[in-house]
């Protein structure tokens, strides 16, 4: 049956809980785009056989065998399985498999290229399979900057960074981690966003948690098959544990796996906080099997144990800052700038309670679009206010345009400039023009028309 490359990471095989669709390729930013069934499929009751093998020999969870052998046999004998491609091959297979196990990392999908690579690793070559240093997946995370796809600094030096995937290929990986947390050691707050990472390398997560926790921390304990437990142990890295600035780590359902594992050393070791939304609950271990030589799947092989005991799987690993996943990054935003003010000296706690007040504008509900129209107009000096999609923008031909974001009432500050608010003016309620109100003290009025 082959030899199987093993990591902790839904983003490595159906990023949705597989539910009756099929599992696809892995949905990674410049990852390929599922391909058409040209390889000639394999006899379908062979799939099934090899399927229920593996399932027998190394899913991990040992009291789910029997009850996945007996769906899949009785699949197998109702002709549910006969007669079909290999894309509703695939579909039905995962359906009777969900239906019994409701497992994030169990799932088949029909892919010669990468069936074809798992065989042709051999059981002596695994460390370059997906994740190493040739194939498929060293390109896709060489293309994706090894998961560290955005650094940004935000307002009040909060620096940002997008990781979308916890690559590994050894010293490359490494050396672009150790670049991105210069970066952000930088900051006076840090923000990590994991809310489309769906996971991969536990080594990978081993590394980024060694710059927030002392070298020689027990992480977590992998029980893989029958093997010996095995701990990932933080190790020393360039510059040291980073301390003494707030941590916020962005999560949505999306994140799932290895990013879990991250999201709980967050919660476990208290070096951040999490916002968003609850992860989504995928623990298991997994590996890749080729079967029947045309197609892949991901089994559970293997689950983790945090110091604390237990996992994540089918829980997630809950926010301290709940919240929508399209807020979360304002929202770290707010809590970073107001912690930052509070500990200010008096001449920056000022400009910090400004950037905080525009970071918990983006973070609040939409007014409502019949609320604001009243705000639109032409203003002198060539100024203008329209309402977009439910948003006001302003306008200063040759300067600045914005969207404008409410804070309170008849006022608004500039998304794009959070030092400058705008009050409407009224007389017998009505709009007469517009005070331009700034951080530094000073002020001016256009009038409406």
């Amino acid at each position: 049956m082959g030899v199987a490359k093993w990591m902790l990471g839904a983003a490595l095989v159906a990023m949705a809980p597989v539910t009756g669709i099929a599992a696809q390729a892995p949905q990674v930013p410049g990852g390929p785009a599922v391909r058409a069934v040209k390889a000639e499929a394999p006899d379908n009751a062979k799939v099934v056989a090899e399927v229920r093998a593996l399932i027998a020999r190394d899913y991990v969870v040992s009291d789910m065998r029997a009850p996945l052998d007996k769906a899949l046999a009785k699949g197998l004998a109702a002709g549910r399985y006969a007669k079909v491609d290999p894309v509703e091959l695939s579909n039905r297979l995962n359906a009777d498999m969900a239906a019994v196990a409701h497992d994030k990392h169990l799932g088949i999908h029909f892919g010669p290229d990468e069936a074809k690579s798992l065989i042709a690793q051999g059981p002596e070559d695994l460390s370059d399979v997906f994740l190493g240093r040739d194939g498929f997946w060293a390109k896709i995370a060489r293309d994706n900057n090894q998961g560290a796809v955005k650094l940004e600094v935000l307002d009040g030096n909060v620096r940002y960074m997008n990781y979308r995937g916890f690559f590994w290929a050894g010293e490359p990986t490494k050396a672009v981690i150790d670049q991105a947390m210069a970066f952000l050691r930088g900051g006076d707050a840090i923000i990590i966003d994991l809310r489309d990472n769906g996971g991969g390398s536990p080594e990978a997560v081993r590394y980024l948690a060694s710059y927030f926790v002392p070298a020689g921390t027990r992480l977590v304990t992998f029980h893989l098959k029958q093997d010996p437990p095995t701990s990932s142990i933080a190790e020393a890295v360039p510059g040291g544990v980073i301390t003494g600035k707030p941590v916020y780590v962005l999560t949505s359902g999306h994140s799932a796996s290895a990013a879990e594992e991250f999201a709980s050393h967050v919660n476990g070791f208290g070096f951040g906080k999490l916002v968003g939304e609850t992860t989504a609950g995928a623990a298991y271990r997994n590996s890749f099997y080729p079967v029947a030589g045309a197609y892949v799947l991901s089994l559970s092989v293997g689950l983790p144990e945090l110091p604390k005991g237990g996992n994540w799987e089918g829980k997630g690993v809950a926010p301290a800052i709940a919240i929508a996943k399209d807020r979360a990054l304002a929202a770290a935003q707010v809590d970073a700038l107001t912690t930052l003010a509070e500990k200010a000296a008096p001449a920056d706690r000022a400009e910090l309670a400004w950037l905080a007040t525009a970071a918990k504008a983006r973070a609040a509900d939409p007014v409502p679009a019949d609320k604001l129209g009243d705000y639109a107009g032409r203003y002198a000096d060539g100024r203008t206010i329209a309402l977009e999609g439910g948003t006001l923008r302003y306008h200063r031909a040759q300067g600045i345009e914005s969207a404008m974001l409410p804070i309170g009432p008849d006022l608004f500050v500039l998304d794009a400039d959070p030092r400058t608010h705008i009050r409407f003016q009224r007389k017998d309620g009505a709009i007469t023009g517009i005070q331009f109100e700034r951080m530094d003290g000073s002020s001016n009025f256009v009038a409406k028309g």
